[in-house]
Order: C-alpha cells, then structure tokens, then sequence
C-alpha cells in the first residue's frame, strides 16, 4: 500500500505509471496513454456514496480550477460499475471522469499495488503522473482517513 510521501514497494517516484483502459461513468473509454502529453492526478478510493470518499472527491470538485489552472487532467478510480459512478456523478455534481474498475476487478488498483483482495476494494492512494508519463508523486492515507488537499497542492510544485 502507498504510505504519505512514498510509493509502493512496485512503482517509485520516476517510473512509467502503468497504461490502463477503462469506461468513465458514461462508458467512454479512457486511457492513461491516450492523455500523454499532459499531467494526470490518479485519485484511487474505496467505494462511490461511502461518506470519507465522497468529502474527499467533493473537495476535489470544489478546487477543480486549482488542478486545471496546472493542467492537470483528474481521474478517479473506485471498483464501482459505469451505472453507479454516473449516479453518483450526478448527484454530487462530479464534472471529472469517475473510472469503473469494475472488471476484471480491481486490475488498475492490483497494477498500481493499491488493491485490498480480503475487503475487495481500492486503497486511498494518489499518482501524480507526469506529461510523460512518469510517476512524479505517490501518497495515501490509511483507510477511515481522508488525504489532504494540502497534500495535493505538494504534489502539483512537484510537476
């Protein structure tokens, strides 16, 4: 698991992220190397409509200028299906891609070392991705605690 300030064991600050695919809440495709050229923030969580993600994510919303102002494309990646990233979407007033890491499950969390198999679920893990598709920051935070947006805000000067 992704600890504040480090990376898993696996991937390291400077390596490739690895390439996925995967539908955003209206089953449009999405994948890492289709936004290269541009910075990405992968903000993986545990579950659509649990209280600590979607405080998380509405902050994310509301300071949405903050990640375009440098850049940075914002995808955020749960085990949920397309049907319930979309409800959720709109009824929290998401306009960034929710990603369904539905099936296989949790593929892109198992990539990036930040799946749980025993509760099958995301960790709350971010990967600041460079326009070059290099990790350029990792950090997390124990289930049951949100990450900060200070935290984010360290991540995008490392850019």
């Amino acid at each position: 698991m992704v600890h504040d300030g480090g990376t898993h064991p696996g991937l390291q600050v400077g390596d490739t992220a690895p390439d996925f695919s995967l539908p955003n809440q209206f089953g449009e495709p999405i994948s890492l190397a289709g936004l290269r050229g541009a910075p990405v923030a992968i903000v993986f969580y545990p579950f659509a409509f649990s209280g600590i993600c979607t405080g998380e994510l509405s902050e994310l919303r509301d300071n949405l200028a903050d990640f375009a102002a440098a850049g940075v494309r914002l995808l955020a990646i749960s085990v949920d299906t397309k049907y319930t990233l979309r409800a959720y979407a709109k009824a929290e007033g998401y306009n960034f891609d929710l990603l369904a890491d539905f099936w296989p499950h949790g593929e892109v969390a198992s990539d990036y070392g930040v799946f749980d198999p025993v509760r099958g679920m995301s960790g709350r893990s971010t990967f600041l991705i460079g326009a070059g598709g290099l990790i350029a920051d990792a950090f997390s935070t124990p289930t049951g605690q949100a990450r900060s947006l200070e935290r984010y805000w360290q991540a995008l000067g490392r850019l």
